[in-house]
């Protein structure tokens, strides 16, 4: 519970001291005196989000130290989660705010994240402010009471962490399926390429000029061997016919025969006898050379083709055999991609249909523990509220289900009727300021229940109450606080009376500064506040007898009214 704030420099308190005790606590004071600055500090030390603003005027920072003892286990498991002992079951939490803006704050006089001391904040205290009757004119966030009463949270999560996983499958399926849709046209675009290239089986982006040189070559060969033929027979005489070395023998054989009648023919004889050696040999040599000709007609025959089939596809994609290459590369590649895409695409699909399942499953789940959940809660809000002054009023939640959101399938809106015969209707349309207070008095003290949490503040929970309503409240509160700490800020008599400690909030002006004194007040100073509270500025004898009856009468009214009850 809390036991004591510090505060300096916090708006208008330049100092404060306020000692707590552990059962109703009741701040009261002059509208402005600064109550609400009371409740950001301890929002402060909550780490919850503040203003620079709230810095006292002329200083550089402002400084807020709660002071909290028997601490429950939830506590100390949080504490323990974050590695930060206690001593003598003792807690102490400090937050300083900057007038430049920053904030800083410390855990037993250790520097902490603020997000830290959040944490630990929500197991300390629950603040119900004046803002939070707004909760119940949003038919959205009544679900969250549900969830809160019934502590969902694990389940929501769970449900939540399949629901966030069904939509990024969803989302990433819908886009790959539009980068797929981009692909296959680019794909069917390139088929013809694809198609053309593929049948090609290109790998050398030389093979063009290897083609073509050795075709070259091997188109020569049968021209070549054909001429080394007919001169090899040229020189050495066909079947039928007699070779050039056979016509000079017979020539030089002539020729010799008349060397005698004319001796210049001895020397042209001779010759021609060398002449018929050296030509017989080149002959030998044509046939050497015919016998090592290889002439491959198929391979020739190929090697035309594969040339032909080469500089079409060259000519008709206006490129060479290795810019071909690459981008017949490019484009399968593209088509291997496309073909993955669409495979990545059906899992995707296929995990989103079991998503679907297992989402709806633990949706309707989740629909079954709100709607078990919310018949409780009614039920423990009636019997509460029946208390605070409200008998006749009914209280459920229209349950309808639709399209799964984050928060399942479920709306669930609180509805009201205030007087018998009437149907229940919208709360956020019927109920009045008085019995929204109520209304979230009886929800807080009820969740509080299932909690655990040791100390409640009720930052004016007094709105639109009075009477016999207010005295009331004022019971209840008191009631509550014989198991838990309540600290209260409120306007009106009938709950101040109740109290066990009642702090004093006072402004005052000196040499031009306004300053807030917090002080416990007991004895005649408590019955002027009660006085007060009740008549004004103008205080009577009358008025004054009036408070001082209310404070000691009131341990009788408690008795009486839970003895009512």
């Amino acid at each position: 519970m809390l036991c004591e704030l510090y505060i300096d420099d916090l708006a208008v308190i330049q100092k404060a001291e306020i000692p707590f005790t552990d059962s109703f606590n009741v701040f009261t004071g002059e509208t402005g005196a600064g109550k609400s600055i009371l409740i950001n500090g301890i929002n402060a030390v909550l780490g919850k989000r503040v203003s620079k603003d709230i810095v006292r005027s002329g200083c550089e920072k402002a400084s807020v130290t709660a002071m909290f003892r028997h601490l429950t286990k939830e506590t100390l498991n949080k504490l323990d989660e974050f590695g930060i002992g206690t001593e003598n079951d003792e807690l102490m939490i400090t937050r300083e705010i900057f007038a430049d803006g920053g904030s800083t704050a410390r855990i037993n006089s250790r520097t902490a994240p603020v997000s830290t001391i959040k944490e630990i904040g929500e197991t300390l205290i629950d603040i119900h402010g004046q803002h939070d009757n707004r909760i119940l004119m949003d038919p959205e966030k009544h679900i969250g009471i549900i969830d809160n009463y019934a502590g969902l949270e694990d389940v929501l999560e769970d449900y939540k962490a399949s629901f966030r996983e069904l939509q990024n499958t969803a989302r990433k399926a819908k886009q790959l399926a539009v980068s797929e849709q981009e692909r296959l046209e680019r794909v069917e675009f390139h088929r013809q390429f694809i198609d053309d290239i593929g049948s090609l089986e290109l790998e050398n982006e030389n093979e063009d000029t290897e083609i073509e040189n050795e075709y070259v070559l091997a188109s020569s060969s049968k021209m070549l061997s054909d001429i080394l033929m007919r001169s090899k027979m040229a020189i050495s005489g066909y079947e039928n016919g007699s070779g050039i070395i056979e016509k000079l023998n017979e020539i030089n054989s002539e020729l010799s025969d008349h060397t005698e009648i004319l001796p210049e023919l001895s020397a042209i004889s001779s010759r021609l006898e060398t002449a018929a050696i050296e030509i017989e040999d080149i002959g030998e040599e044509l046939s050497h050379i015919y016998d090592k000709m290889d002439i491959d007609e198929e391979r020739t025959d190929y090697l035309s083709d594969r040339r032909e089939k080469l500089n079409s596809a060259k000519k008709r994609y206006s490129c060479t055999l290795g810019e071909l290459i690459s981008r017949y590369e490019e484009y399968t590649s593209e088509a291997e991609e496309a073909e993955d895409l669409t495979k990545e695409i059906e899992r995707l699909s296929q995990r989103k249909k079991e998503l679907l399942v297992e989402v709806t499953k633990k949706a309707e789940k989740l629909s079954d523990m709100r709607s078990e959940a919310a018949e409780k809660l009614t039920g423990s809000i009636a019997e509460e509220l029946r208390f605070l002054d409200m008998p006749d009023v009914k209280i459920c939640f229209e349950h309808t289900k639709g399209k799964l959101t984050a928060n399942g399938m479920d709306l669930m809106e609180m509805m009201i009727s205030v007087n018998p015969g009437e149907p229940p209707k919208p709360m956020s349309k019927t109920a009045s300021g008085g019995e929204l207070s109520r209304i979230m008095l009886a929800i807080k003290n009820v969740i509080a229940e299932k909690e655990d949490i040791p100390t409640m503040i009720f930052d004016e929970i007094d709105t639109g109450i009075s009477g016999r309503a207010a005295q009331k409240v004022g019971v209840k509160l008191r009631q509550i606080s014989r198991s838990r700490q309540i600290i209260c800020v409120t306007h009106l008599s009938q709950i101040a009376v109740m109290a066990d400690n009642h702090l004093l909030i006072e402004k005052t002006r000196n040499g031009g500064s306004t300053f807030t004194n917090v002080s416990h007040i007991e004895g005649e100073q408590r019955v002027s506040e009660i006085a007060r509270i009740l008549g004004g500025e103008h205080i009577t004898e009358t008025t004054l007898n009036n408070a001082a009856e209310q404070l000691e009468g009131r341990e009788s009214i408690y008795n009486e009214i839970l003895g009512r009850r």
